[in-house]
């Protein structure tokens, strides 16, 4: 592979060596190896169901011992809105009014998307805005006709020198509207929900991952609202943000898997997804860390349902992770008797949803202490999910090694060879989706911190097709924090209902029950 001097300079420039480099032109020409997965989890087979019962005794355990922990929320946010709107952008691209009606158009394309905007106009959090913006520059909407009302409608929300949607961060877009007239972003109801479980009732710590270049937004945001919210939950907030470093952006290449060079002859390298943030994560010091997308929020009025089993998955983390260290203590001894082996296997098997090796039982005993150090030594993360309702994504697998173990893992469908009928069969079949919900616990049972690095499946990682300036490109995303990047961690899965999943992926999800005032 040939790089010219300013390809090294560009390679170093980022922080990477052209080895690295090089390894991962590599991967491209060989490919990565997909998972093997063996049967989709569900429940009573990796995914725990709740009930009454479970639920109250997992939320008190979690009241009794808050307190007496550090909790942090950990809330990936770096993406920017342009999907969000892309079907606007389209529109505008392809509509002109001097040819057809508006009607005409969206019939023509069977542009549903559009024609659901425009039915719930009104109802969306930033109207008045947009309506304001058109006044402030001497435009009367009312007096526009229907085809000019939504073009500059539009434009206005999109254009660069207008609202500028698009290129704003998902996270500080006006999301909810109040009857206060109060407009919220996904940022604010954040902090809302950290007061309401992430919190000793006086403080709430956050952490956001976000791109760089919108810090000063963050911060203005946080100054914007601060008071207000603190006067409405007693407690105070002390947030911190991180970047994706730049040394975990990866190279692109054609779909002959040369180097892809952008129009000025540079390389091109992207963001390699959601698995660069484990050097974030890895950095932040906590007992409890909850893990919840940036555009997972809802109105305050669906919250409490939402906080409740927040509290029983960390309630549920707690109680695990108090045996778990027993049981270290209990291999730390010089003698354990055949009893306390029972004890300690069952409660892997049982409670762990860990499948333990055949050989396991033809071990001596030094070989089996050290085996099942090795399984309950782990952070552990319990991940809420919920039914699959045809939702793209990842979802819950058992997933067999190349030494026929089995384990939990949320398996992206990139990562499942499609071609394989038994392995799409799996996919097809499961009941549960990955909703991005996790209450983790990554301190060992001295109170040290794990390094999370040690516990990623490096092979986990995915390619990718996308596309740039129309070119056809392949791009390489890290193993996935919620995948390869925790798959050696130990994982429960369980039951949450949907109303704990309200992702906003297009503008019109903002029409949603969960979004919107009632």
């Amino acid at each position: 592979m040939s790089f010219t001097e300013n390809d090294l300079k560009q390679i170093e420039a980022k922080g990477l060596t052209l080895k690295q480099v090089e390894s991962q032109i590599e991967l491209f020409k060989s490919g990565i190896p997909f998972m093997n997965i063996s049967e989709a989890a569900t429940k009573g087979s990796g995914i725990v169901g709740l009930n009454d019962e479970l639920i109250d005794a997992t939320i008190d355990h979690f009241e009794e011992h808050k307190n007496n922990l550090s909790l942090l929320k950990f809330v990936p946010a770096s993406g920017a809105a342009t999907r969000m709107f892309k079907f606007l952008f389209k529109f505008l691209k392809e509509y002109n009014p001097q040819k057809e009606s508006l009607n005409a158009f969206i019939n023509k394309n069977n542009f549903r998307d559009l024609a659901l905007f425009l039915v719930g106009l009104e109802k969306f959090p930033f109207y008045e805005q947009v309506i304001e913006n058109l006044g402030s520059r001497g435009i009367d909407f009312s007096s526009l006709s229907e085809e000019d009302k939504v073009l500059h409608f539009v434009k206005t929300m999109l254009d660069e020198d207008q609202l500028n949607f698009g290129n704003s961060p998902k996270g500080l877009l006006p999301f909810h509207k109040y009857k206060s007239n109060h407009i919220s972003t996904a940022f604010e109801e954040h902090l809302y929900e950290a007061a309401l479980y992430a919190s000793d009732e006086n403080e709430a710590e956050l952490h956001f991952t976000i791109s760089e270049k919108y810090k000063d937004k963050f911060d203005e945001e946080f100054k914007r609202i601060e008071e207000y919210v603190e006067e409405n939950t007693g407690v105070s907030f002390n947030i911190s943000f991180s970047y994706q470093h730049e040394s975990t952006d990866t190279i692109a290449v054609t779909p002959k898997d040369e180097p892809f060079r952008n129009d000025d002859g540079t390389l091109l390298f992207r963001p390699s997804g959601h698995g660069a943030l484990l050097k974030n994560l890895n950095a932040l010091e906590a007992d409890i860390i909850f893990i919840k997308n940036i555009d997972n929020v809802v109105v305050k009025q669906y919250k409490q349902e939402m906080v409740m089993y927040k509290k029983v998955l960390a309630g549920i983390l707690l109680r695990l992770q108090e045996k778990a260290f027993e049981y270290m203590h209990v291999l730390d001894k010089t003698n354990i008797s055949e009893e306390e082996f029972v004890q300690i296997e069952s409660f892997l098997v049982d409670d762990m949803d860990i499948k333990i090796s055949r050989e396991y039982h033809k071990y001596l005993d030094k070989y089996k202490i050290e085996y099942l150090r090795e399984k309950l030594d782990r952070p552990i993360r319990i991940c809420g999910m919920v039914k699959n309702e045809g939702e793209p994504g990842g979802g819950p697998f058992w997933v067999r090694d190349l030494y026929g173990n089995e384990s939990l893992q949320i398996v992206e469908s990139a990562q499942i060879n499609l071609k394989n009928k038994k392995q799409k069969d799996i996919l097809t079949n499961a009941t549960h989706f990955n909703p991005v919900d996790l209450v983790c616990g990554v301190k060992n049972y001295k109170g040290e911190k794990f390094n999370l690095e040690d516990f990623v499946d490096h092979d986990a990682a995915f390619i990718t097709m996308k596309t740039k300036v129309g070119k056809d490109l392949k791009a390489l995303e890290l193993p996935g924090l919620w995948n390869g990047s925790m798959a050696n961690w130990t994982t429960i899965f369980v039951e949450v209902p949907i109303i704990t999943f309200n992702p906003v992926k297009t503008v019109n999800d903002l029409l949603k029950a969960p979004h919107q005032i009632h």
